[in-house]
């Protein structure tokens, strides 16, 4: 490493999917531009100033600043700064986070593709981004007219809880909810959490309760039973982008927005939310026969051969239970099929079109830039 490398010190905990993620993210900007000196300290969610900050002599920081006693020493360290962290204790510190509206959208969008219209959210009050995550979710639900139920837990003031007291807090709400409710967690954890609950109740998932968590941590969710669907964080472009600021700054360079908000991936569907909740059956055939094979090249006169309905009423019956039309709902299991392939492959484009029902790449770019603003190969990069 030559000597005029950069010391930066990563307050990162690693003990979750999501913060794994930031640090790749961090990595993949020191190996496309300039190999720094890292210090990473092993800690937890939350944890204080490591005992070494206060004599660490380093060039910049990125943490996730959650309690006053680590913000004000680094305050003073009157160093470059990026803050990947909700809590917002430093305000004047330019900061990168997930776009919290982005994920309660995600969310939201997910349930209503399969039909839902009750909603809950499961919250923990004590975190800042368990509250924006709950906004964002309820703006969506609301905006749309439908109910939602709220559950934030936490002991009284001055009362000590238990495991116990808290996990019968929880299955006395969620026996609060009527069947086919769709239920957002806060994150993984709270998933795992609700799904115990509803396998000492009794209660099926996603058969009568359908549950969708936040972070996408594969191992979390692949151990969960059922395996649970989850919203997925953009984690390492938001570490990218972190590093990318701090190295502005370093260099001596202006940040101009303090804030840079980053929008989820999108939905990691499993089994926890592999379900249709639409009561009309020929509508729910059609959404199953779309869903089967949308990557196949079908059209809306393939969907009418399986559900014996003329067109004016099956688009009719289609439109008011999901909101789009057939044709529309094909297109859109398209894109996001497309989504999927640019995030975890590097197929080129030409396979790409190919295997989700497009006859040219061509007609593919102008089908994606009218769904996401972007090509699909701008949309893979920043992915």
């Amino acid at each position: 490493m030559p000597p005029s490398a950069k010391s930066v010190a990563l307050l990162i905990e690693t003990s979750n999917a999501y913060t794994r993620g930031m640090l790749r993210g961090i990595a993949s900007y020191m190996h496309e531009n300039e190999l720094w000196k890292i210090t990473l300290p092993e800690q937890e969610r939350g944890a204080g100033p490591p005992p070494w900050l206060s004599a660490w002599q380093g060039d910049g920081v990125i943490a996730r600043i959650e309690n006053k006693e680590l913000a004000n020493i680094l305050k003073r360290k009157n160093i470059p700064i990026v803050d990947v962290s909700a809590a917002r204790i430093l305000p004047d510190v330019p900061w990168v986070e997930i776009d919290e509206m982005g994920i309660g959208q995600a969310a939201f969008e997910h349930f209503r593709e399969r039909g839902f219209e009750r909603f809950a959210f499961c919250g923990e009050p004590i975190y800042d981004w368990s509250r924006l995550r709950q906004e964002g979710f309820t703006h969506f639900v609301e905006k749309a007219g439908f109910p939602l139920e709220i559950f934030n837990d936490s002991p009284r003031p001055g009362q000590r809880d238990s495991v116990n007291q808290a996990r019968k807090r929880l299955e006395a709400w969620i026996q609060t909810l009527p069947q086919r409710t769709a239920l957002l967690a806060c994150y993984d954890v709270k998933a795992q959490q609700i799904l115990e609950a509803c396998r000492h109740l009794g209660i099926k998932v996603p058969e009568q309760i359908t549950l969708l968590g936040v972070d996408n941590d594969e191992v979390l969710c692949d151990l969960s039973t059922p395996p649970l669907s989850s919203v997925i964080p953009a984690a390492k472009r938001i570490g990218f982008e972190a590093a990318r600021l701090l190295d502005t700054m370093m260099n001596g360079g202006e940040v101009e927005e303090l804030c840079h908000l980053i929008g989820p991936l999108g939905v990691e569907t499993r089994q926890s939310t592999d379900i249709l909740a639409v009561k009309d059956e020929d509508v729910a055939n059609a959404l199953r026969f779309i869903r089967d094979h949308h990557c196949d090249g079908i059209n809306v006169e393939d969907v009418l051969k399986v559900v014996p309905l003329s067109r004016r009423t099956l688009e009719s019956r289609f439109r008011a239970c999901v909101g789009r039309t057939m044709y529309q709902e094909i297109i859109r299991s398209r894109i996001d099929r497309i989504c999927q392939l640019l995030r975890s492959s590097d197929l080129p484009m030409r396979e790409i079109a190919l295997r989700t029902g497009f006859q040219t790449e061509e007609y593919m770019n102008v089908a994606f830039r009218r769904a996401k603003g972007m090509p699909p190969g701008k949309f893979r990069k920043q992915r």
